[in-house]
């Protein structure tokens, strides 16, 4: 493959890691999706050679962690704060919807607004509701830093494949 091809792809799959890495931070946008993708691609047109493959599985078990790492905390944290599983549920659906019904804003309204809701109605005590709702707000921090943490760890490696491989 010519230098420029290869430079021009890395350039191509590095801006769309960063697209991915910057919209870890949108807790709709699937930014570890998006960077597993690029290095997808990147090894569809380079390649893949016995480090890439190995390098390429750890960076797909990431990318299906950091998938998964939203939900969990988000739900723990609501819970943890005395929401109720059916609550958590359902704003977990009603995020889905708002996202999909509203994108991108949809999803980061409805979720906090169904716990706040579904927990004032379940307890009329509003108190409780802000508390359940801080308790989302709290975990969704969390898993910012760590989904933010885990697509950086996929360029990492990423990286070390590229260079490695030639």
């Amino acid at each position: 493959m010519p230098n420029w091809l290869h430079v021009s792809i890395f350039a191509l799959t590095q801006v769309i890691m960063l697209i991915g890495l910057l919209g870890l931070i949108v807790p709709v946008f699937p930014g570890t999706v998006v960077i597993w993708l690029a290095a997808l691609g990147y090894g569809v047109v380079t390649g893949f050679h016995t480090l890439g493959i190995i390098l390429f599985v750890i960076i797909t078990i990431l990318m299906l962690i950091g998938t998964l790492v939203d939900n969990l905390f988000m739900g723990a944290g609501a819970r943890k704060g005395g929401a109720s599983w059916t609550t958590i549920i359902v704003a977990l659906l009603a995020g889905v919807l708002g996202t999909l019904l509203f994108p991108p804003i949809g999803g980061i309204i409805a979720a906090p607004l169904a716990i706040l809701l579904l927990e004032y109605t379940r307890t009329h005590d509003m108190q409780k509701s802000w508390q359940a709702l801080r308790g989302l707000a709290t975990g969704f921090g969390l898993s910012v830093v760590v989904r933010f943490g885990i697509g950086v760890l996929m360029m990492i490696l990423w990286w070390i494949w590229v260079w490695q491989g030639q």
